[in-house]
């Protein structure tokens, strides 16, 4: 929906100025103009003496389902950082192409910034078509030039169904990209299925709290859009010889109102990124204190591995939010995921259960972790970890 002024019915007599909480509502040409910062509240609707100000609907986003058919193919908007295109990307290659193959259509992706060999890379991950844009406004993420060209690409190709990574950039830019082209967004989601009566994209994502798994529709508008946790999607395949085609965009008259000066990385001290390693050690309350983590600290570096936690260990302020695992914090694939203290609330399973090998180190015998464990340590971590430190430093000669 969009606020809009009729410039054959607008007299220009400045009364509704003041209905608007925002600032939204100004004169330009001695005609009302309602600019971005519009809320729709609808606070303006009815002061207009003339009617002058209406309601109307916008995007590309259809109610009539008999115009579904002209949406078609499954695009992954390609997520870049530094020049590099995210993991995630890949893993939602992996999905987009199941979904693509479902629906008999095309994979496409989207890739802005970043060099031409970066959107190769996207074609060698099984893209069929990659829109690359390698405007300079897209070398630092910024809101504003992300939602102009997406949804400009959206309306002029209409795709079925749109994912992108539940990142922060994703979560930042996509829900703007949905209000603009008129159709729903389902945040978050673990899982991706195509109905095979109705061809409607089932999304799955944790709700209330995590205690159910809530399947949602969109049914009747198009595209069909989600963001993705990181690592709950496998990779798809690689093929050095893949070919595919890439559509340069150019995007030269898009600007912006704001500007990224900077950017500060946040440094960890094991300088691994947690929805990348390959091994993580988690602490949760179970630890008691925070010079429990110091332990866990000692014993992913031997393995070279990153740190997690649980909610209930960032609560007690032991560690940042940054090493949170579960639903409120990252969802993480390793090949080994080890649980110290960690009872297993639901939240935190949603998180981690999908990891290659579960290793459980628990007092409790009847610790819900331990229903998702491979290997199960009833134990005080403060007894079981100093010793299996101890053997790595053995094995290792240190």
């Amino acid at each position: 929906m969009r606020i809009v002024v009729d410039n054959k019915l607008c007299t220009g007599c400045e009364t509704c100025l003041s209905s608007c909480p925002y600032d939204a509502i100004v004169l330009k040409d001695d005609k009302a103009f309602i600019n971005e910062y519009c809320q729709l509240c609808r606070a303006c609707l009815e002061v207009c003496p003339e009617g002058a100000i209406k309601e109307i609907e916008t995007g590309v986003g259809v109610e009539d389902t008999t115009d579904r058919d002209s949406f078609r193919g499954v695009w992954v908007f390609a997520e870049q950082r530094d020049g590099r295109i995210a993991d995630v990307s890949f893993e939602l290659l992996g999905a987009g192409r199941r979904l693509a193959d479902a629906r008999e259509a095309g994979l496409s992706a989207v890739l802005f910034g970043a060099d031409n060999s970066e959107a190769e890379r996207l074609i060698h991950w099984g893209a069929d078509r990659v829109y690359h844009s390698e405007a300079p406004v897209f070398e630092h993420f910024n809101d504003e030039p992300y939602v102009e060209l997406l949804s400009r690409l959206i309306s002029e190709h209409r795709p079925e169904i749109l994912l992108t990574g539940a990142t922060p950039t994703g979560r930042s830019f996509f829900p703007r990209v949905a209000a603009r082209v008129g159709t729903g967004l389902t945040a978050d989601c673990t899982s991706l299925e195509i109905d095979s009566e109705t061809g409607n994209l089932l999304q799955v994502r944790p709700a209330f709290g995590g205690n159910i798994m809530a399947t949602i529709l969109c049914p009747y508008r198009r595209p069909q859009m989600a963001t993705v946790r990181p690592r709950v999607m496998k990779k798809g395949q690689y093929d050095k010889t893949g070919t595919g085609e890439i559509l340069k965009i150019k995007a030269d008259d898009i600007q912006s109102k704001t500007r990224v000066t900077e950017t500060i990385k946040e440094v960890s001290e094991t300088m691994v990124n947690l929805q990348e390693a390959d091994v993580i050690v988690a602490g949760g309350r179970g630890l008691g204190k925070i010079e429990g983590f110091q332990m866990l600290q000692e014993l992913a570096g031997l393995l070279g591995g990153a740190i997690g936690a649980s909610r209930a260990a960032v609560d007690e302020e032991w560690i940042p939010y940054s090493h949170q695992v579960g639903q409120t914090g990252k969802t993480v694939c390793p090949k080994i995921y080890i649980a110290c203290g960690i009872s297993g609330a639901v939240q935190h399973l949603v998180g981690m259960q999908s990891s290659d090998i579960i290793i459980a180190i628990n007092k409790n015998p009847d610790a819900p972790i331990f229903n998702v464990a491979n290997y199960a340590i009833v134990g005080d971590v403060y007894e079981v970890l100093p010793v299996i430190i101890q053997k790595l430093k053995e094995v290792k000669g240190i």
